[in-house]
């Protein structure tokens, strides 16, 4: 078949051979030409808490694609979830003359001084999904933590008109996570005392720590009818929890994310609701924010953007399974 391919190849004429390959000269130098158009001296780094989660690396897979895109050059620094080592990345972006950094703080308030070093070298700060007790930073960008909590909240008092005995597994070092709880607890409205919290523990947002949590506390509270979790790996591990004490559908799970993983358990019945944060949305947003202000357009209409979450359905979760939003 090679054979004949090359015989039929060599039967053409050489003025159609010299005609392609003008054309494709062409459209070479065209592609040459779009390539350098999107060249730029212009460097961005993304400073997360951890990649260890596909919220967080969806946000670098997004950013790093629009970049691309826009030939900009990307570094990503992982701490995962040590400090001190963010506080030193922090302080090396601060050294290597970006022009935009996106941040996740791995304490909200512990990164304080890595943000001055940042600030103090001209550095605009883009503060994505978890927001920092600063005001070094140039935006927040983040999905509506508090909104996402009280959609959680209403879904419950609806499942559970009478109340319930519930616990929380929360992760008190992140500001949003602080929002998800307290905007649950508003979203169980008047409603709010027919709801006994047996227990409120820290569940670190991840999922093998949140576990041990989940069994402890289903042991310890052999009644229990609800988890609130603020986020899924944190609900994937007391979902794990219940299915090791054969109560899966005797008690509920209710979380934050909706990521694939997420949508696999509301669909699989692990999950009783899930409120969505949009991990793709804030990567965009606060990209074209940064791309616009190093580009000298330096207003900024709203210092903090909070973009809407919702619930999601069933429905969605099978559309969408293997994206975040």
């Amino acid at each position: 078949v090679c054979m004949m391919a090359a015989m039929l190849a060599g039967c053409g004429s050489s003025g159609s051979t010299d005609t392609t390959a003008a054309a494709d000269a062409s459209e070479a130098a065209a592609d040459t030409q779009e390539a350098e158009a999107k060249t730029s001296d212009l460097s961005f780094a993304f400073c997360t808490n951890t990649l260890n989660n596909t919220f967080q690396s969806s946000i670098d897979a997004k950013l790093s694609e629009l970049c691309k895109e826009n030939g900009i050059s990307y570094t990503c620094l992982d701490p995962d979830y040590d400090l001190n080592k963010q506080l030193s990345q922090l302080s090396d972006c601060a050294n290597s003359g970006y022009d935009a950094v996106f941040v996740i703080p791995v304490d909200s308030a512990g990164i304080t001084s890595g943000l001055a070093e940042i600030a103090d070298a001209g550095i605009p700060i883009f503060n994505v999904d978890t927001a920092v007790i600063d005001d070094d930073m140039t935006q927040f960008v983040g999905t509506n933590a508090y909104m996402a909590g009280q959609l959680v909240g209403e879904q419950m008092t609806k499942d559970y008109p009478d109340g319930a005995k519930i616990a929380v597994l929360d992760f008190p070092s992140n500001e949003s996570c602080v929002d998800r709880v307290n905007g649950f607890l508003e979203g169980l409205g008047d409603q709010k005392d027919k709801f006994e919290i047996v227990a409120q523990q820290d569940g670190g947002a991840a999922l093998d720590q949140s576990m041990g949590l989940a069994e402890d506390i289903i042991t310890a509270n052999p009644d229990l009818e609800a988890f609130f979790c603020i986020n899924d790996p944190s609900a994937l591990g007391a979902a794990a929890a219940i299915k090791a004490a054969n109560k899966t559908g005797e008690i509920g799970v209710y979380s934050i994310d909706a990521s694939p993983d997420g949508k696999q358990a509301l669909l699989d019945g692990e999950f009783t609701a899930v409120a969505c944060q949009v991990p793709l949305q804030i990567a965009e947003y606060a990209f074209d924010a940064a791309e616009k202000y190093v580009g000298g357009d330096t207003t900024i209409d709203e210092k903090k953007v909070y973009l809407d979450s919702h619930l999601v359905e069933k429905e969605e979760a099978e559309k969408t399974l293997n994206d975040w939003q």
